[in-house]
Parts: structure tokens; C-alpha cells; sequence
């Protein structure tokens, strides 16, 4: 159970497709219908991805923001379908790390960010760092890192299970 004295009214969630932002979200859903909430996801594209790539182009672009949008969908049918009615999303382009930290949380009126504790692996975080660390240390409104599930058992026992928001 998550106990919290001050009620946070407008929660973020960045959704990125892994386990630990799975977790995030379904605690997230819990915290924003017991405090009348709204819940915001939020899907980052991440652009640094495509400079590398020499034949990009548009339809790269689409198919990826179908993709995250059929996701993005999929999640807020969850949450509906677990209560809570006051669920946003938005899939925006750039670096994770500030969207999510800065951008987001003062265009919404964020006051909490949940986020998962890390959505990458190793080689991932040595090379572009954490957008949990990041968010973290930057964030403009309160952080919780979610490291459990909903029966507060520790995610790293799940360590490598994909998210199953998908299969609902």
C-alpha cells in the first residue's frame, strides 16, 4: 500500500514499453483514483535514434508513432478499465530526459512524476545514461521511483519480463 499524506492531483507516467514503466503505471493508476487524479502518460521518442540511421525517412517516423500510439492507447484503456476515467496521453519527439523531467511536468501541471527505476539495460545507461537518474536529480515537481510491484515485491525478481499491458 502506498501511503501519501499530500494528494497529488496531476500524476506523469512515462510509458517506454518495459517492465518498470508497466510497474509505474499500475501503481500510478492506483495513486491517481485514490487522490481523484488525473493520470498523463507519456511516450518519448527519442530523435538521437534516427541520426544514426542513413536511410531515414518519414514513413520510419510514422510507423514508429503508430506503434507508440496503439501502445499509448492500450494503457489508457487499462486504467479505464481499472477505475480511473481521468487518463490523458501524448507522444512527443526528442530527448527523454528533459521531456519528461521539464517539459511535460510544467506544460500539465504536473505535481508527481512515477516512473519505473530504470527501462534499460547496462550498456544502454553507460552510453546514453539513466532518464530515471536524470529525472531524478531535474525533475521541477516531486519524483517517486517504483521498485516494486503492486504487492511491493521487489521488481528485480522480474528482471527481463516485458511488459503484459498488451495482452489485457
Amino acid at each position: 500500500m502506498i501511503i501519501m499524506l499530500q494528494q497529488y492531483k496531476h500524476i506523469l507516467v512515462a510509458i517506454d514499453g518495459s517492465y518498470e514503466a508497466e510497474l509505474a503505471f499500475r501503481k500510478a493508476v492506483e495513486v491517481a483514483k485514490r487522490n481523484n487524479g488525473e493520470l498523463f502518460l507519456i511516450h518519448v521518442v527519442d530523435t538521437r535514434a534516427f541520426q544514426n540511421v542513413s536511410s531515414f525517412d518519414s514513413a520510419m517516423v510514422e510507423q514508429v508513432t503508430d506503434t507508440a500510439k496503439k501502445t499509448m492507447e492500450q494503457y489508457v484503456a487499462t486504467a479505464k478499465k481499472n477505475g480511473l476515467d481521468n487518463v490523458n496521453y501524448a507522444i512527443e519527439y526528442g530527448a527523454p530526459k528533459v521531456i519528461i523531467a521539464k517539459e511535460i511536468p510544467k506544460e500539465h501541471n504536473i505535481d508527481l512524476i512515477m516512473i519505473g527505476a530504470t527501462g534499460l539495460n547496462a550498456v544502454e545507461r553507460l552510453l546514453i545514461g539513466s532518464v530515471t537518474e536524470y529525472v531524478t536529480r531535474t525533475a521541477i515537481c516531486d519524483v517517486l521511483v517504483v521498485r516494486t510491484d503492486l504487492d511491493n515485491k521487489p521488481a528485480l525478481n522480474q528482471a527481463g519480463k516485458k511488459a503484459s499491458i498488451q495482452a489485457e
